[in-house]
């Protein structure tokens, strides 16, 4: 079980560059709201259904993160500041997930009435930038990255980084989904500013529309270079 603490506590230092010390993420509000969820989503289990909302109240009461009992959580959950997070009953949750503040987790109405699965499920490796919302039982597949103030309703394809409103992918180079956790965002270049990021992840679009751009140029201008010999070759034979 220490063991276990430890490789949690370090999954999150590698993944936030401000704590000093393993000590100080133990005071991290999103440590605290996934501790007492453990014990929630087991009373949750075991059908104790008033005792499982009392700690889940009590929870959010000192932390300001609402999980609900009944959602699934898998290894090393980061949630980031947490304030304003709100995870639902049916949502499932992979391992090594990264969520910052403000995110929703939501739920859709059933039209005929009965719950069943609701909420969304999120596989390992996602990251989802604070305001986010993610309604409805869609999948975020493996290593995609949900921009800030997107709004997610259908399924996420794996690496994919989602932004906008409905949330729709961009067109980021495959080789950037392979690195590893970057804090805040999803950066083209190795140094790049938070608060530009937007900026950021348009300079990775305009890059490869000008490489598309110019693979096709080139490839017209082969095929010129091709056409030429065949007209010369023409006129002679005439």
């Amino acid at each position: 079980m220490f063991n276990g603490l430890v490789a949690y506590l370090d999954s999150i230092k590698a993944r936030d560059p401000a704590p000093r010390s393993r000590w100080e993420i133990l005071l991290y509000p999103g440590i605290l709201a996934v501790g007492l969820h453990r014990a929630a989503h087991w009373l949750f289990e075991a059908r104790l259904f008033f005792l499982a909302r009392f700690v889940n109240h009590f929870s959010r009461f000192l932390t300001a993160i609402d999980i609900h009992p009944g959602a699934t959580i898998g290894k090393h959950l980061f949630i980031d500041h947490g304030f304003g997070v709100v995870i639902g009953e049916t949502a499932e949750i992979g391992d090594n997930v990264s969520i910052y503040q403000g995110v929703t987790l939501g739920g859709t109405d059933p039209a005929n009435g009965i719950g069943g699965k609701r909420h969304p499920t999120l596989a390992n490796d996602v990251i989802v930038g604070s305001g986010a919302q993610i309604l409805g039982p869609v999948m975020v597949s493996a290593r995609a990255r949900v921009g800030a103030n997107a709004v997610v309703t259908k399924d996420v394809p794996e690496g994919a980084v989602m932004v906008g409103i409905p949330a729709r992918s961009t067109l980021l180079d495959a080789s950037e989904y392979a690195r590893e956790f970057v804090p805040y965002g999803t950066p083209c270049s190795e140094t790049f500013d938070p608060a530009t990021q937007r900026v950021e992840m348009l300079q990775c679009q305009l890059d490869l529309l000008q490489k598309q751009l110019k693979s096709l140029l080139d490839e017209r201008d082969i095929a010129e270079n091709d056409e030429v010999p065949r007209r010369k070759g023409t006129r002679k034979s005439a």
